[in-house]
């Protein structure tokens, strides 16, 4: 037995699989087709794809036009050929309409018998598409017939039509069972063609509702059964077309909507479950659910916001959180029914008060209910959490939207009771382990604490809302304190922002901002000292919990700000830099042991604030400054009064420099000079307005009597102060030399420049040489010899410009003098005698020669230059000039002077210096 041959297999035994086996190996050997004959009864299943596997690539042409399209094509031919036969019998009049109908019953019976025969002679057909084209052309031929009698002929009423179609619909679900895919298309497209196809007076919706469950169910069990989800998701597609279209038209009785709104729950909850394929089926139960919560809406929209409405669609909530929780990944999809339902609320015209509660209280209930019971369960999260805080501010905003006329306070208490529900849930979790793992616990804390404010908005009034959103904004602060969540606090940090924006709106109406930046009285009001102190002492809270890290320091700004705002409305303008100056003085003595770096932020702040106070009496005293630099007089009457000058500038800097004076040691609080800058610049310019009051020169007259004396008293001053800065403190040199170069510009652009008493009227005094000349020039000559005394590492960059500037401001003082002995006090107006010129030609050849013997004994070639350069000048005047005007003995004598003095200094080069080349 063992080695028994296998039997030969006979074409009449052989399955079809192994007879296209033999037909594509024509000619094998004996023992290679006793192995393939043996392969193809013993395994059938994986010779076959085996075998196809080999075919040549021309099968495939073959396969399609051969063997696939012809067979599809007959029996699209048969059915043509049925409806041909049947207009032949019409045109030629052979056939009465019963016989026509009842021809066409028999013809596709007989296709459907065909198509059973040809599956039986599987062995002698060996294609199944055989019979699935006769059973396809059958179902049709008996729609057209049942359609024809109905619609065409009117034989039968439109009910039996219906009947007979839903029982050819039946027969094609059916025969899909037997003969595959097609059937059920056709079952498909003629179920839901039947409702349209006949003709009939007004729909019966509840029949119709049947009618399209019956179908669509048996299609969706059929997709089930043969795992075609194709045609599931076409059925159910399908059916919600027809139940929108039914809504659409509207006028729908109550019992029609009953009806329609439990077929829409069928087709958008239970059918999809039922598809197969869980790959898919999320997707589709996802359209189909988001498909019905659309439909239900427009259901409740169109009956009139009616409770059996209401109800459907509160039935169709609960299935949908069944749904969820079949499948957890259709959680998010909450968020759809939960907004058409909040939606609807809002568009609902005239809700009655009773109704409009029960209908809220069900939203509540169906979605808020669940949700605060997954909220901190496994399972549970943030989309829970979601919301919680959607139905809190959507049902509160709905509810005000409806006139319902409730008082403010009624409104209040109503924000009140909807933020209890986010609030119950932070509650809920507030012992939870995982609170702090995602963003639950902060969502519904800050979601309560906006319904709060939005309430407030109702029960207070507009100048106390700022108040009452930064006692929210605190409420949160130290729930963030004990629970431990920076979340909560930033969160805050909005709405307390929005408070003060609020604040600042409600400032600008009632007068308070505008305290802050211009002169004007006080308020003493209680309200803006409640609303400005409330929120500094809110906003310092916020500081001190963001203590160390850079969200801190912007804070204490920012409350230093809201801090000076409250002392603008009880401390007069005039005052107000001064006291805050005074403020900053005391925040260094705290900063010096707490909080330095936070502290340090609100005290350049404050510091920022008292420097734009400072710039009204600084700025006017600067503008005057532009204006004398153009040769225009600043007069006492011109800068700011004494008292602004104190309380605005001089008090406020003292105050400042001693602020940071305080914080030396702090070089990251206080850097080494800012100290003297604060107090330096702002003092330099307040003693100058008191000491241009001393002089009191208010105009021109006064200007000419008094300038000179004032300038060069002024110089003296500045110098005498740098240098006494100097030996007090010599690490202050940079102040020091400042203070003295300040001295020697205002010299040589006020003194020696503008208002030089050799071309501008200028009172230097009556006496010879003791009067302001020497004084004033002196400063000019002595002040590069100060900034060497007290920067030693500038001698070199002083040294050498100093010979020439020395130069310069001798030769200047000589001829000042010279010109005061000849004219007085006022050196312009008189002009120049020939006496006097001639005096000045000799002045210069006598000054030539003393800067050349100077020159020799220090081997300084500068001084020597310098004479020679003022000889030729006196040279050239003296020809040019002096000589034309005298005749005589003068010109004689003239002219001996020179020659004598050119032949002396001559000699003096020759006698005391060598060539270049010894």
């Amino acid at each position: 037995m063992a080695f028994e041959q296998p039997t030969a297999v006979t074409e009449q035994d052989a399955s079809p699989a192994t007879l296209d086996v033999l037909e594509n190996n024509p000619a094998p050997a004996s023992s290679e087709a006793a192995e393939i004959s043996s392969a193809a009864l013993v395994e059938p299943d994986e010779t076959v794809p085996e075998q196809a596997a080999h075919r040549p690539e021309s099968s495939s042409f073959e396969d399609l036009f051969g063997r696939r399209l012809p067979i599809w094509a007959g029996g699209v031919t048969l059915i043509v050929a049925a409806v041909l036969l049947v207009k032949y019998s019409i045109d030629a009049g052979l056939l009465s309409p019963w016989v026509r109908v009842t021809l066409g019953l028999i013809f596709g019976s007989a296709l459907i018998a065909a198509a059973e025969f040809a599956r039986k002679m599987e062995r002698f057909v060996q294609d199944d598409r055989v019979a699935q084209s006769l059973a396809g052309a059958g179902v049709s031929s008996l729609y057209v017939a049942i359609l024809s009698a109905s619609n065409l002929y009117h034989l039968i009423s439109p009910g039996m039509a219906f009947g007979g179609l839903t029982a050819t619909t039946a027969a094609a679900i059916g025969l899909a069972l037997r003969f595959g895919a097609p059937c059920a298309v056709l079952a498909l497209l003629g179920g839901l063609a039947t409702p349209a196809l006949i003709q009939s007076g007004a729909p019966n919706i509840p029949l119709l509702s049947g009618y399209l469950a019956m179908v669509i169910g048996s299609l969706t069990l059929l997709s089930r059964r043969q795992r075609w989800f194709w045609l599931g998701a076409m059925a159910l597609a399908g059916g919600m077309g027809w139940s929108a279209l039914v809504i659409v038209m509207g006028e729908l009785s109550q019992f029609s909507v009953l009806s329609i709104g439990l077929i829409v729950l069928l087709f958008g909850i239970a059918l999809p479950l039922v598809t197969g394929r869980e790959d898919r089926s999320v997707v589709l139960c996802a359209v189909a659910a988001a498909a019905a919560a659309l439909q239900l809406g427009l259901l409740v929209s169109q009956g009139a916001y009616d409770g059996l409405s209401w109800g459907l669609y509160g039935l169709l909530s609960l299935a949908f959180f069944w749904l969820t929780k079949r499948m957890p990944t259709l959680r998010t999809m909450t968020a759809l029914p939960l907004g058409i339902s909040l939606f609807l609320a809002y568009l609902w015209p005239a809700a009655p008060l009773g109704l409009f509660t029960a209908v809220m209280g069900g939203i509540i209930l169906i979605f808020g209910g669940p949700a605060l019971w997954r909220l901190w369960r496994p399972g549970g999260g943030i989309v829970e959490a979601g919301q919680v805080v959607g139905i809190g501010i959507g049902a509160y905003f709905v509810t005000l939207h409806q006139p319902f006329d409730a008082s403010e306070t009624g409104n209040a208490l109503l924000g009140v009771g909807f933020a209890a529900l986010p609030a119950l849930g932070a509650a809920l979790g507030w012992r939870a382990s995982d609170r702090q793992d995602d963003w639950r616990f902060p969502v519904l804390a800050l979601a309560s604490g906006f319904i709060l404010i939005w309430s407030a908005t109702f029960s207070v009034s507009i100048w106390l809302q700022p108040v009452a959103i930064a006692a929210v904004s605190a409420g949160l602060l130290l729930i963030a304190l004990f629970s431990q969540d920076r979340r909560i606090s930033n969160g805050a940090l909005v709405y307390l922002a929005g408070a003060v924006l609020l604040l600042i709106g409600t400032g600008l109406a009632n007068g308070e901002v505008e305290r802050l930046t211009a002169s004007v009285d006080p308020l003493h009001s209680a309200q803006a000292l409640l609303r400005w102190g409330c929120l500094a002492l809110v906003g310092g809270a916020f500081a001190w919990h963001n203590a160390g890290k850079s969200l801190g320091r912007a804070l204490s700004a920012a409350t230093a700000v809201l801090v000076y705002g409250f002392l603008a409305q009880i401390v007069p303008a005039p005052w107000l830099a001064t006291v805050v100056a005074a403020c900053i003085l005391g925040l260094a003595l705290i900063a010096r042991r707490h909080f330095p770096g936070d502290l340090a932020s609100a005290m350049l702040t404050l510091s920022a604030i008292v420097m734009l106070w400072m710039i009204a009496p600084s700025g006017a005293w600067l503008i005057r400054g532009m204006g004398s630099l153009a040769g225009f007089p600043v007069f006492s009457s011109d800068l700011p009064p004494l008292g602004l000058v104190l309380r605005g500038l001089v008090g406020p800097a003292f105050l400042l420099a001693s602020a940071f004076w305080m914080l030396r040691d702090k070089a990251e609080l206080s850097p080494a000079r800012l100290p003297w800058l604060l107090f330096g610049i702002p003092t330099l310019i307040g003693a100058h307005c008191l000491y241009k009051l001393i002089f009191a020169i208010n105009d021109s007259q006064h200007f000419i009597a008094l300038g000179l004396a004032e300038r060069t008293i002024w110089q003296m001053l500045l110098m005498g102060t740098g240098l006494a800065l100097w030996r007090w403190r010599k690490q202050q040199h940079v102040a020091a030399t400042l203070l003295i170069g300040a001295g020697l510009a205002h010299n040589l652009v006020y003194s020696m420049l503008l208002h030089n008493p050799l071309w501008s009227e200028q009172s230097v005094g009556a006496w010879p040489l003791l009067n302001l000349l020497l004084p004033c020039y002196a400063i000019a000559f002595a002040a590069p010899r100060i900034v060497q005394l007290v920067r030693p590492d500038l001698d070199g960059q002083i040294a050498r410009a100093r010979v020439p500037w020395d130069m310069l401001v001798i030769l200047i003082f000589a001829f000042s003098s010279l010109r005061q002995f000849f004219t007085g006090t006022i050196l312009v107006g008189v002009p120049i005698g020939q006496s006097e010129s001639i005096l000045w030609s000799v002045l210069a050849i006598a000054m030539a020669i003393g800067w050349l013997g100077w020159g020799i004994r220090r081997a300084d070639r500068i001084w020597r230059t310098g004479s020679l350069l003022l000889l030729l000048a006196a040279i050239a005047k003296v020809f040019l000039i002096d000589a034309s005007g005298l005749e005589g003995l003068l010109r004689i004598l003239s002219f001996l002077a020179l020659g004598f003095s050119l032949i002396g200094v001559g000699w003096l080069y020759s006698r005391f210096l060598r060539s270049d080349s010894n």
